[in-house]
């Protein structure tokens, strides 16, 4: 008995890694996301590398763990590698309070995000659309 095989999600040349819980916002860490979407591996990995933001080194964790999983899992020559999507959505919300005048209180609101990148084979991909 047991369950059926799930179908993958992602077609044979796609490989993808999710990182949740990146104590950061949301707008932060999507304009990292779309400083690399669309670009090839290697220069996407020089520019996380030699980024001065805080989230680039999370964002290349990620994307290095996708490299690993193409790699490994699949089969793929890393120089062929696009980063055909990167997104990022929202997560939990820690909520604080700080205290303020006449005995009132200020809401501090902490956001975590979650970042997924998916990345593409192009010659596999070429070859399977011709």
């Amino acid at each position: 008995m047991g369950k059926r095989k799930r179908e993958r999600q992602l077609a044979d040349y796609e490989a993808k890694a999710v990182t949740r819980n990146i104590r950061t916002s949301l707008q932060k860490l999507n304009l990292v996301a779309q400083m690399i979407r669309g670009k090839k591996v290697s220069v996407a990995i020089n520019e996380l590398t030699f980024s001065r933001k805080r989230i680039a080194k999370d964002v290349l964790k990620t994307l290095n763990s996708a490299i690993a999983n193409a790699e490994n899992n699949h089969g793929h020559d890393i120089d062929n590698l696009i980063i055909s999507e990167a997104f990022c959505g929202k997560n939990l919300v820690m909520k604080r309070w700080k205290p303020r005048a006449r005995g009132r209180v200020a809401r501090i609101l902490k956001p975590f995000s979650m970042l997924t990148i998916i990345v593409k084979d192009v010659e596999m991909a070429n070859e399977e659309n011709a």
